[in-house]
C-alpha cells in the first residue's frame, strides 16, 4: 500500500524541482527527503527520479504517480471533511500563513473567539514570501492570507479551483517622526514637494514595493534619496527614529513602533488583503470557525486604519 506522507513528498516535489527546495520547504534535511522518496520507489517497483550527479527529476511514470497522488490526497481530504462535518465539532489544528503585517495585525484578534473551541489547535506561520496560495494548493496549509497590488480578483486563472475571501482593502499611506513638520495636519502633503525628502523603500521584491513604486509612478520613479531596508517593522522603526520616511500599507500600523504619525496620501494606491482555501476544507467545523475568526479579525482592524483609508468600497 501507498504511504500517504511520501505521496504528498513526491509531489512536492514535483513542484519544488530539487530535494533540497522540498526539504527546505517541508522542514526536513535533504538526507530525509531522498531516503523517503527511494523508499516510495521500493514500494511503486518503478523508478520514480531520475537522479544524476547535477539533481534529480521526475521520470515518465514519477509523473503519473504525481497525477494519481494529486487525486488520491484530494479525495482523502474531501473524506476527511465529510467525517468532520459529520460530527459538527471544531477539532484539531488549522494550519495559517500569513505575510508578516497580517500575522501581527491577525493574531490578537484570532486567539479569543478560537480559545473557545477547546479540540482544535490554530498554528499561523509568517512567510515573506508569496507563497501563500502554493501551499494551500499542496496542502501544506489550511488558510493563506495573502495581498493583491492588481486590483483583479485573484481567484480566476490558475488559482480559480481555490476559494478567495475578500478580507479588507489596505491603502498607502505616508508614516514620518512625530516631530517632523509633515507630522503637523494642517501641512499639505503633494507628493511632487516631497521628492526632496529622504525616503526610506521595501527592495525590489519585497511586496510592499509594489506600492511604493505605484505611488511615485507618476512623479517619474522614486526620488534619488531613498534607503533601502528589507521589512516593514524595520522600515518603521527607521522612521520613528528620524531616518526618513516611508509610504507603507496602513497595515502597518498595527503594532508599530511608538514615535510615528500618519498621514492620508493624495489617491494612495492600494492592495486587497485575501483569505485562500480549498473549498473541500470549508466542510471541516474548524477551518470553517477559523475562516469567520479571521472575517472578525479584519473587521476589527479595519475599524483600526479607517481614519486613514479612502472612502472606495472593497472590492469582493
Amino acid at each position: 500500500m501507498l504511504d500517504l506522507h511520501r505521496l504528498q513528498l513526491l509531489r512536492e516535489f514535483s513542484v519544488r524541482g530539487t530535494i533540497v527546495a522540498t526539504a527546505n520547504a517541508l522542514g526536513y534535511t535533504p538526507s530525509a527527503v531522498s531516503q523517503q522518496l527511494t523508499t516510495l520507489e521500493r514500494e511503486t517497483g518503478v523508478a520514480l527520479l531520475d537522479r544524476s550527479p547535477r539533481g534529480a527529476e521526475l521520470t515518465d511514470a514519477g509523473r503519473l504517480l504525481v497525477t494519481q497522488a494529486e487525486e488520491i490526497l484530494a479525495m482523502v481530504e474531501a473524506a476527511e471533511s465529510v467525517l468532520a462535518e459529520q460530527a459538527d465539532v471544531a477539532l484539531g489544528v488549522v494550519t495559517v500563513t500569513a505575510f508578516p503585517t497580517a500575522a501581527v495585525a491577525f493574531a490578537p484578534e484570532l486567539a479569543p473567539p478560537l480559545r473557545r473551541h477547546q479540540g482544535m489547535q490554530l498554528v499561523l506561520r509568517q512567510t515573506l514570501l508569496s507563497t501563500g496560495t502554493q501551499k494551500v494548493r499542496s496542502r501544506e496549509v489550511d488558510i493563506a492570507i495573502v495581498d493583491d497590488w492588481t486590483g483583479r480578483h485573484p481567484g480566476r486563472g490558475a488559482d480559480s479551483g481555490l476559494r478567495h475571501v475578500h478580507l479588507l482593502r489596505d491603502p498607502m499611506v505616508l508614516a514620518v517622526p512625530e516631530d517632523h513638520r509633515l507630522a503637523e495636519p494642517s501641512f499639505p502633503l503633494v507628493l511632487d514637494r516631497l521628492l526632496n525628502e529622504s525616503w526610506i523603500v521595501a527592495p525590489e521584491g519585497e511586496r510592499s514595493r509594489y506600492g511604493t513604486d505605484k505611488l511615485f509612478e507618476d512623479a517619474g520613479g522614486l526620488p534619488a534619496a531613498t534607503w533601502e531596508f528589507e521589512g516593514l517593522g524595520t522600515i518603521l522603526s527607521l522612521v520613528s527614529r528620524g531616518i526618513g520616511i516611508a509610504a507603507v500599507p496602513a497595515l502597518a500600523m498595527v503594532g508599530a513602533p511608538a514615535g510615528l504619525v500618519y498621514r492620508k496620501l493624495p489617491s494612495p494606491p492600494a492592495r486587497h488583503v485575501y483569505a485562500v482555501l480549498r473549498p473541500a476544507s470549508l466542510r471541516r467545523p474548524a477551518v470553517r470557525v477559523t475562516l469567520d475568526a479571521l472575517r472578525q479579525a479584519a473587521r476589527s482592524v479595519e475599524g483600526e486604519i479607517d481614519p486613514l483609508t479612502t472612502d472606495d468600497e472593497p472590492t469582493t
